[in-house]
């Protein structure tokens, strides 16, 4: 049988290939099993699905697995973006969710999440416990009784989650600004949730990429550059005031200024961090990834607030969300929760935020990040992916962790820290992380520095030496 591995946010693997519907239900079950013996099987499971090829045939698989077990199911009857399957575990109580996709990635690929009872990903704790069982039914020679089927019903997602969202943001503040907006769901499972809400409100936008095309035609459903090209060219012809992009699964997020000019999700951090306490008197704690932006450290400190550093991927971030006050938690690829909603990252709702700040601000984009720089510093950032030998790349990082470098790019190496991976630190604003792929031949480039120069320099003259490992 394929051997299948939980990653850092779930299993994906390539349609056809390793993602097939026998491995599916291979999943399912062990899923089931895990509910059966070690959960509530009483409170049943959500099963959710976004707009990839096959993504609803799969999910309907998984559904039929788990009801199977005497689980009942609430399957969803349309492609929904992450974040509402998860309110849908809170606000029905249920055991946990399972949802079908691949996030970012390529068309080719697809994939499967848990969600726990508390309506965010997976302590890594429950998915070895998955996994545990996924190998425990593999080398089981007879199959488990089957106990009586349970109800697979289908149940709309998208509308009790918009209905949340709207008690979480202004929408009448943002229709009174005036300001228009492109949204771009880049062919995901967003589509058409914003465009509910502005539509309610006669809020002016326009909607890109929106319609069922599982091939993402031009691009990767990633909301970074260059993917965004097309938002891009929206916004500024149409001389529209803003843009925001969510992912595959919309619970990852990307901006665009009416200049045309990318705002990251770094930014993005750091203008909702701000917002949460001078303008809506929030506090609490805060959390990043390790290859997130140092402007985060320096605004806590002006706020008082504690942060906490965790390695890469948001099951961390969730971790510390149900267990500390945490105020807003984020991660360079786009991922940011925020207190009073889900342990959770959610596209859709940071969009609302930032036309919420837009509005109350009466500022675009480009002013708000230009605000954050007179104060804070400017901070530009990029990240470069190279294939390289896992090998190589695993002694690259070693070397780095070890303090091999003393000077990268003419800089001075202040620090060495390697909580995931091996970060260099330049000083306060400035750092380069090394990070190597846990199973693909794949070297992974993070930098940050006061201008775009600087970063560029910093990754070249790293791709140089990971090269010539």
């Amino acid at each position: 049988m394929d051997k299948i591995k939980f990653g850092t946010d779930g299993w994906r693997g390539v349609i056809a290939e390793d993602f097939t519907f026998a491995n599916v239900r291979r999943v399912a079950a062990a899923i089931a099993s895990y509910i059966r013996e070690e959960s509530e099987p009483n409170r049943g499971l959500v099963v959710g699905f976004d707009m990839r090829f096959l993504s609803a045939g799969f999910a309907q698989a998984v559904a039929e697995v788990i009801a199977a077990a005497g689980i009942p199911v609430w399957l969803a009857n349309a492609g929904t973006p992450t974040p509402a399957v998860s309110y849908a575990v809170v606000e029905r109580k249920t055991a946990g969710a399972v949802m079908i996709t691949a996030s970012h990635n390529p068309y080719r690929w697809n994939g499967l999440k848990f969600k726990a009872p508390y309506g965010g990903s997976a302590e890594p704790a429950i998915i070895r416990r998955i996994e545990t069982h996924l190998h425990r039914l593999d080398r089981a020679r007879s199959k488990p009784r089957k106990p009586r089927p349970a109800v697979v019903e289908r149940v709309d997602l998208t509308t009790p989650y918009l209905e949340r969202l709207k008690k979480l943001v202004s929408l009448d503040q943002i229709r009174a600004s005036g300001q228009r907006f492109v949204i771009d769901p880049m062919y995901g499972a967003g589509s058409g949730c914003i465009a509910r809400l502005f539509n309610e409100l006669r809020i002016p936008y326009r909607e890109i990429h929106s319609e069922h095309n599982p091939l993402f035609p031009g691009l990767n459903p990633e909301p970074i550059e260059p993917h965004v090209e097309g938002l891009r060219r929206a916004v500024m012809e149409g001389k529209f005031d803003g843009g925001f992009a969510t992912d595959g699964d919309a619970d990852r997020i990307g901006a665009m200024d009416r200049t045309g000019e990318f705002i990251d999700s770094h930014k993005i951090f750091c203008i909702l961090l701000k917002h949460m306490v001078e303008d809506l008197g929030l506090r609490g704690e805060v959390v990043k990834t390790f290859s997130t932006t140092q402007m985060i450290d320096k605004m806590a400190r002006k706020y008082q607030l504690p942060v906490h550093l965790t390695p890469i991927g948001f099951k961390y971030i969730c971790e510390l969300m149900l267990t500390h006050d945490i105020l807003i938690g984020g991660e360079e690829s786009g991922g940011i929760g925020i207190k009073g909603h889900l342990p959770e990252r959610d596209g859709i709702l940071n969009s609302l935020l930032l036309a919420e700040v837009m509005a109350q601000k009466k500022m675009t984009l480009g002013e708000l990040v230009e605000d954050l720089s007179r104060e804070f510093g400017p901070h530009f950032y990029a990240r470069v992916d190279l294939q390289v030998q896992l090998a190589k790349a695993q002694q690259l990082v070693k070397q780095v962790a070890l303090g091999k470098f003393k000077r990268i790019a003419g800089l001075k190496v202040t620090t060495v820290q390697d909580l995931d991976g091996a970060k260099m630190l330049f000083g306060d604003s400035a750092w380069l992380l090394v990070r190597a792929s846990g199973t693909e031949n794949l070297l992974r480039l993070y930098s940050e520095a006061p201008s775009r120069e600087q970063v560029k320099i910093l990754l070249e003259e790293m791709t140089r030496i990971a090269k010539s490992v």
